[in-house]
């Protein structure tokens, strides 16, 4: 069973006051307004000089919907660096925040869950060290990484989701709570956590966008776990994980010989999504990293798909992948009973339907 989370609550009423706030998007004067109290005492109480009474702590549980356990709970206590998100720049800096907070939510599930499986493996993928990468040393971890999880240097991967987790890599689904149960998208594609072995890994994305962005996300996610988790304060993180991404999903060799001796047009690009289930734009910065498209090219064929409205909205769709581990872990724990939820829910210390959107039920394979 669950390990008891309740030694040194004290000390931490405050700081999951904060944590509570800050997943469901509040000021301190929102959440002082509905628990009655003065924005003056939620201050106090978040900074440590006061402690808050029962009473209020039910009182700020029921308002924000949150468990009580929630406001029990001791935080785990992740090293700086490695949180780590995929977003676009049109996303908001609060937004940032909240999704932070929940991704060390799930981090802290997950954790706690893992903890009570014995069969569960953590990640042995390759782990790069040094201050600097070149492009060739990635693609090389892209291919070792590979080798780690089974899989060969010429297929594509089938599902990059069941990959990770077969590779011990927890993968869950990730939506901010908006009104009432409803989710909200962020401008963010996707965030990861690991402080490294022996501890378990979690990658999440956010569902809404094409399958393709989704398969992308949880490679580049993918990447950060081997770049970044040994190296920080890296000048580009991004391009690195995206260099990897790209590395992973298709491997030079097998590009190289589909594009030899072709001036490859849109249509022969989309020929080549549907076997890889890599996007169309992502395929041409591929082709560009490799040196099998020219500046000159890669501008022309950006230029026909901004012209086609192909940016936001590809030809040739991908599916997306449904993860299976966290239901699996929660399922074991818990059961699969129609309240499984709020059960979890109550004993993990989280809003149930974040539970539901992290770990959702895996569908039957056919």
């Amino acid at each position: 069973m669950l390990a008891a989370m309740h030694d040194g609550q004290s000390a931490y009423a405050g700081e999951r006051i904060r944590a509570a706030r800050t997943l469901l998007g509040l000021s301190q004067g929102d959440l002082a307004e509905a628990s009655g109290v003065g924005q003056t005492m939620i201050s106090k109480i978040e900074s440590g000089a006061k402690y808050p009474s029962d009473d209020l702590l039910d009182t700020i549980a029921a308002v924000t919907g949150t468990p009580r356990s929630f406001f029990d709970v001791v935080p785990l206590d992740i090293p700086p660096m490695t949180l780590r998100f995929r977003k676009s720049s049109q996303a908001k800096r609060g937004d940032t925040k909240r999704v932070d907070q929940l991704l060390a939510e799930a981090y802290r599930i997950v954790w706690t869950l893992v903890k009570q499986h014995d069969r569960y493996l953590a990640p042995t993928i390759p782990l790069a060290t040094g201050e600097e990468l070149s492009g060739e040393d990635i693609e090389e971890l892209a291919a070792r990484t590979r080798e780690a999880l089974g899989l060969d240097l010429h297929s594509p991967v089938r599902h990059v989701t069941r990959i990770c987790e077969r590779g011990g890599i927890l993968v869950a689904p990730i939506s901010l709570p908006g009104d009432g149960d409803e989710s909200e998208t962020v401008g963010h594609f996707g965030a990861s956590c690991w402080p490294g072995p022996p501890e378990p890994a979690l990658i999440g994305f956010f569902p809404d966008g094409p399958g393709d962005r989704q398969r992308f996300t949880l490679a580049h996610e993918l990447g950060h776990l081997v770049l970044h988790t040994r190296r920080h304060y890296i000048p580009d993180p991004e391009g690195e994980a995206n260099r990897f991404a790209g590395a992973f999903l298709v491997p030079a060799e097998p590009l190289r010989e589909a594009m030899a001796d072709q001036d490859f047009t849109l249509r022969d690009f989309a020929g080549l999504k549907a076997r890889w289930g890599v996007s169309i734009q992502a395929l041409i910065m591929r082709g560009s990293h490799l040196g099998l498209i020219d500046a000159r090219r890669k501008e022309s064929l950006f230029k026909q798909i901004s012209a086609r409205g192909w940016r936001k909205q590809e030809p040739v769709q991908v599916h997306h992948e449904e993860p299976a581990l966290f239901w699996k872990l929660m399922a074991t724990e818990f059961g699969t009973s129609r309240s499984v939820y709020n059960t979890a829910g109550d004993r993990l210390g989280l809003h149930s339907f974040l539970l539901g959107q992290l770990a959702p039920r895996a569908t039957p394979r056919k």
